[in-house]
């Protein structure tokens, strides 16, 4: 039986996922000045982001797994130093393909901040499963918000090498105290990791719910990066021209989400998931309508943008908990399978944000989200069909009961 992580474990898995993730933004701030440190032109260092969302995708589905596998201080601690070495590497690169190879490793060994996610659902005290989910993710999303400020200001000051030995650093310290603190035991294991890679296509057919969960989550954040891609095109465009600057103080309007991930954990633990994911969608779709409104006006953009992002945050935190609810021993797995396709469907929107807004202009693409948000709410509230996990654990108690009562009173002795 594993022992129930503690508060303190929960804050340091919390800790883990935003100084991880935050590795996969901070250099974009300072990607001008990357590309003339090395002589080629800014479309080239362009890649490296590029590489680090598709080194994460590649975690997701290769490294993640392994939670259902290794003991978590381990697992954690290895996968932060080799972020730390991997970020080393790129504060050391001589040329433009060594840093975006660089990148490729940061974002896959970042992926440990879904593998946080995991740890702390799995290993939670018992009704607070989806407390622990949405703590860590209220420390991926203020990793992910703050990432490039923190970058940016680094990068100004020591420049971005030394910028990028920083969070080396950090990453470092983290793997020390996670390997210090988490969770020794290590998971029930019986089949080989080759095994359980196979094995994750057929989750899809297996989980009902899971379906439900891919398709929900999968539409939310289609809009999700609609919304934002589009939004810092179209305020960088005249009659608004702003900077970067003024654009990434945007962000900060997210920081209404880590407010309500803890509120949302706590609900989720007392009501059904669905319904919190509901209202999280339909919050999220009152700010898109404002967005929809126009952008001539900063406070309605602001609001308009709290209301989306807390949303948007709230329901992935509560989707996250349900989908390690259908069975624990696997939540590595099933959580691997859902974030592969739930960034595979945020990377289409996107790359429709700009032909949309060509198209359509702004008012046309928030409508688009707005109404990928609302069919993901309609989906959402759907009856639900008990999982074949769900009802084989409904089933066992009432078959093994009658067997252990007749056994014993036929065999009195030594059975």
């Amino acid at each position: 039986m594993s022992r129930a992580l503690p508060r303190s474990g929960t804050f340091l898995l919390a800790c883990v996922a935003g100084t991880a993730i935050a590795n996969n933004y901070a250099v974009q701030p300072a990607l001008t000045a990357v590309a003339a440190d090395l002589g080629v032109p800014l479309s080239v260092i362009g890649l490296a982001p590029t590489a680090a969302l598709v080194g994460c995708m590649t975690g997701f589905a290769l490294l993640l797994p392994l939670t259902d596998r290794l003991a978590p201080n381990r697992l954690v601690a290895a996968q932060l130093t080799a972020l730390a070495a991997a970020l080393a590497l790129a504060a050391t690169a001589p040329s433009a393909g060594v840093l975006v190879a660089a990148y490729l490793f940061i974002g896959a060994t970042a992926s440990v901040a879904a593998q946080a996610g995991t740890i702390a659902g799995r290993y939670a005290p018992p009704g607070r499963r989806a407390t622990g989910v949405a703590t860590v993710a209220a420390g991926m999303s203020a990793g992910i918000l703050l990432s490039r400020l923190a970058g940016g200001t680094l990068a100004d000051v020591l420049g971005w090498r030394r910028m990028l030995l920083v969070f080396a650093a950090l990453a470092l310290l983290a793997a020390i105290t996670a390997g210090a603190l988490l969770p020794r035991q290590r998971p029930h294991r019986d089949h080989s990791y080759r095994a359980a890679l196979a094995s994750l296509p057929p989750l899809l057919r297996e989980f009902s719910e899971m379906r439900r969960a891919v398709v929900v989550g999968g539409l939310w954040y289609l809009a999700f990066n609609l919304i934002w891609v589009a939004l810092a095109l179209a305020l960088a465009e005249p009659p608004h021209s702003l900077g970067p600057t003024a654009i990434g103080l945007y962000s900060l309007a997210g920081l209404l989400g880590l407010i309500v991930l803890p509120l949302t954990g706590r609900l989720t633990d007392r009501h059904a998931p669905a319904t919190v994911i509901t209202a999280s969608l339909l919050a999220a779709a009152a700010g898109t309508a404002l967005l929809a409104t126009g952008l001539t006006t900063p406070p309605t953009i602001a609001l308009g943008l709290a209301l989306f992002d807390a949303g948007c945050f709230a329901a992935q935190a509560a989707n996250t908990s349900r989908v390690i609810a259908l069975d624990p021993h696997r939540s590595g797995s099933l959580t691997s399978v859902y974030l592969v396709l739930y960034f595979t469907t945020g990377a289409i929107g996107s790359a429709l944000a700009a032909p949309l807004l060509d198209t359509l202009g702004w008012q046309g693409t928030a409508l688009t989200g707005l109404a990928a948000l609302l069919l993901a709410a309609c989906l959402g509230r759907l009856p639900q069909r008990g999982t074949r996990a769900e009802t084989l654990r409904a089933r066992m108690p009432r078959s093994r009961k009658p067997v252990t009562r007749t056994s014993t009173a036929r065999r009195p002795r030594g059975y």
